[in-house]
């Protein structure tokens, strides 16, 4: 905020400025006092003070300061100081104590920063010791030893005026061989905030909660119906364990008046949990995860902490606003990635958690906003930009602290979040005495913001680092338990912050590019990142066409994507790059599954033939809206189908293939190369070509009349043989014998006479025929013992016989 606003308020009563203004003039009299008598100041005096000089700034003892109880104390409380003192020097020290010092009252928020940042004594700055019995005494410390100590004072005791911001030093006096005297050897300075009764006017106070974690979840799921999840690793299930980061987190809240920001990743990583899990081991196996019951007890005491809550969903794995507005707003598609993780957002919380989140708040890094960033943030959305004081920085000379909200143009709202709150948990909260230093800057800064403008009512916001540290979030919890119990603030969601009247004289000018934080510039995600996220996202797109189950495989890889645009990566460029490619290679290994059979060199002998073309399938479900393309380079020589290439629609079960044959006809001798690829029915290539050579060899005229000629020559040499055979069959039926007397040849009349015939021819065959001609060939009849004729026999015939030709 402008410094203008360091410039405390007019004070509740004239009778509170008067005793303010007597406080002062007393406070005074001791210091004009002690200068007045320096002249005449005694040689040990002088050597007294000089060595107090001489030690200003000196870390001789160093002051630990552990705890400091109450943090903020009202009237008759006993505040308690505990902490320890280590000798950093050679000698010991003697006759030592550590004691009080209380005031002066601050002025403004400034103030308070510049005394957290003085070191070593400084007279006049630095007030007296309370003393008294209100000391602790050390009779020596040696050198490198450490010493506890506890101061306990009665509040009424350290003459407390008005209501403010005292500064509260504990130091350590001692004396050493070499400066045998009473000097400052350590100092420590903190703050004590003094309200002890309620204000009149409550300043408004949101404090936002943050759930969020690095990524944890890849892209890779088991084959099984479920879909089990892999983790690159067990920390997410250490971060929600009992006593670890966000289980911590979470228990704090729980007893805290917050609003809670959650990044829906890490609620589904969790869930994912509940049911089995596996984890990527660094050899590139799974084993299985372990902490399911660990996951349902955070998920459940998650979803009971957040009833009745005001909750805020970020975008699916709270996306880098300030990387997509400066390298990936130009790169096609990035920024539909950054409206589909916002519609996501709300359905993922209140499916889990049961509870509706607001999504109307975007949240860059560090709550640095330049105009490409917030028209980036709102763009999927969002009309409310969560900004921080020192990007959107007071111009206006305000005297004090404005209120949050800040409307900025077209709708939008800035909420403008206190820097020097926000920051304040920031760094190593593991030592104590850092811890409690932290808490009392703190609720020094919100008293000095009421105190400012008592009688005007604002509402602050205090945006803390994204994900807190154990340490951090317990140093959080305790200052703003000790601030919801104190009397200068009030609780407020941060949906009513956003709605509160903007105060008229605060800026509302967004800073340029410009001015855009060089050390945040750094840490941005790269160009090359959203190039690398678009071509996952078009292989992704190109391979959910074919898909029988599109879920299976759009939502894990949809989610990832998302994953690989997380505000987490910041300054972790290597581990992100890493993470994308890492999704990148799963996608291209499951499209692998889908591909075509190499094939090995083919011979086509005559002018026609088809070719088999096999298509694999590995995965657990079916494919479809796939198309094979068979092409040949020289169709001139060989055409596939009617024309250069043919194209067949292909549907594979899963785990199984597919072979498909395509009609192929020749026109000339020699090899041609021929591909088959893949496409989808959009006419995306699927996967690679498979080039393949044919060698056609085509069979000539004279060589197929040789062929022609062959087989007639078998047909007709068949023919003969079974015309052959057909007669030899027929003659063998004749000759077979017959019965009955027309078998001798004689023929009988009626009455059983034999009628023979006489005829000049009978010596001649029928048709003048002789008997060498016509019956040369003939068997000789058994009944006829003797030829027919007998050329050499002169004897006449007998009477009554015919011989039968």
């Amino acid at each position: 905020m402008a410094e203008a606003a360091d410039f405390q308020g007019t004070s509740p009563s004239p009778a509170r400025r008067w005793l303010r203004r007597s406080g002062a003039l007393l406070a005074g009299v001791p210091l004009l006092a002690g200068l007045l008598q320096l002249p005449i100041s005694t040689p040990a005096s002088a050597a007294e003070k000089t060595s107090v000089a001489d030690a200003t700034g000196s870390s001789t003892v160093d002051v630990s300061l552990d705890s400091l109880s109450p943090t903020a104390p009202t009237d008759g409380d006993t505040l308690t100081v505990s902490g320890s003192v280590t000798n950093n020097g050679k000698q010991t020290v003697t006759d030592a104590h550590v004691g009080l010092r209380v005031g002066p009252s601050l002025s403004s928020r400034s103030a308070i920063d510049s005394a957290a940042q003085r070191s070593g004594f400084q007279p006049g700055l630095d007030a007296q010791e309370v003393g008294g019995k209100y000391v602790a005494k050390f009779s020596k410390l040696a050198a490198g030893v450490s010493q506890h100590f506890s101061i306990s004072v009665p509040v009424k005791e350290l003459d407390l005026g008005s209501d403010g911001v005292y500064q509260l030093g504990v130091s350590l006096t001692g004396r050493t061989a070499a400066q045998p005297w009473d000097q400052i050897l350590g100092i420590q300075r903190t703050f004590l905030p003094w309200q002890p009764e309620a204000a009149d006017t409550k300043t408004k106070t949101t404090y936002l909660w943050p759930l969020i974690s690095t990524v944890h979840l890849t892209a890779e799921t088991g084959s099984d119906e479920r879909q089990t999840p892999v983790f690159k690793n067990d920390d997410l299930a250490k971060e929600i364990s009992p006593g670890g980061r966000l289980d911590q987190l979470l228990s704090l809240g729980s007893d805290l008046d917050v609003t809670w920001v959650l990044d829906p990743d890490l609620l589904a990583s969790v869930d994912a949990m509940r049911d089995g899990y596996q984890i990527r081991t660094e050899d590139g196996r799974t084993t299985a995860g372990k902490s399911q019951a660990v996951a349902k007890a955070w998920l459940d005491k998650l979803e009971k902490t957040v009833q009745d809550k005001k909750v805020v969903a970020l975008p699916f794995a709270d996306p880098d606003l300030a990387s997509l507005a400066h390298n990936g707003k130009d790169v096609t598609g990035s920024l539909s990635h950054l409206k589909d993780a916002t519609d996501v957002a709300s359905g993922t919380v209140d499916t889990i958690l049961h509870v509706k989140p607001s999504t109307d708040f975007a949240w860059p890094a560090d709550g640095a906003v330049d105009p490409s960033i917030v028209k980036v943030a709102t763009s999927a959305g969002a009309d409310k930009v969560i900004a921080r004081s020192d990007s959107l920085r007071e111009t206006g000379g305000l005297p004090y602290t404005p209120s949050a909200a800040r409307p900025i143009g077209g709708g939008t709202t800035a909420v403008v979040a206190d820097a020097r709150l926000s920051t304040a948990f920031q760094g190593d909260m593991t030592k104590a005495d850092t811890s409690t230093l932290a808490v009392q800057k703190f609720l020094a800064q919100s008293l000095m913001i009421n105190l400012q403008e008592p009688d005007e009512q604002r509402s602050i916001v205090v945006a803390p680092q994204r994900m807190p540290s154990a340490s951090q979030a317990q140093t959080m919890a305790q200052a703003l338990k000790a601030l919801q119990d104190g009397n200068w603030s009030e609780s407020q969601d941060l949906s009513a912050a956003a709605k509160a009247e903007p105060d008229p004289g605060a800026t509302t000018k967004v800073p340029p590019v410009s001015a855009y934080p060089s050390s945040l510039r750094k840490q941005e995600l790269p160009r090359s990142a959203f190039e690398d996220i678009q071509d996952t996202q078009t292989k992704l797109d190109n391979f959910q066409v074919i898909l029988t189950d599109k879920s299976r495989v759009v939502t894990p890889f949809g989610r990832a994507i998302d994953r690989g645009m997380s505000t987490s990566w910041r300054g972790r460029a290597s581990q992100a790059e890493t993470f994308r490619n890492g999704v990148k290679s799963y996608l291209e290994d499951l499209t692998g599954l889908v591909h075509l059979i190499e094939k090995s060199d083919a011979k086509l002998s005559g002018r026609s033939a088809t070719i088999p073309v096999t298509v694999q399938n590995n995965l657990v479900q079916g494919v479809d809206n796939l198309v094979l393309r068979l092409t040949s380079r020289q169709p001139t020589r060989l055409k596939i189908g009617d024309g250069p290439y043919d194209e067949q629609p292909i549907q594979v079960a899963g785990e199984h293939s597919q072979s498909v044959k395509f009609t192929t006809s020749t026109k000339a001798n020699g090899p041609v190369e021929v591909v088959a690829q893949l496409y989808t029915k959009d006419g995306q290539a699927y996967g690679p070509e498979i080039p393949f050579e044919v060698k056609v060899t085509e069979i000539t005229s004279t060589v197929m009349l040789v062929i022609g000629g062959g087989v007639l020559l078998l047909v007709l040499a068949g023919f003969r043989m079974y015309t052959q055979r057909k007669r030899a069959a027929a003659r063998q039926a004749e000759e077979e014998p017959e019965d009955g007397p027309e078998a001798e040849g004689v023929n009988k009349d009626t009455d059983g006479t034999v009628d023979t015939e006489d005829t000049e021819d009978s010596e001649n065959g029928p048709e003048g025929e002789s008997a060498e001609e016509s019956g040369a060939d003939d068997p000789e009849h058994p009944s006829d013992p003797t030829p027919d004729t007998a050329p050499e026999s002169t004897d006449p015939s007998g009477t009554g016989e015919r011989v039968d030709r």
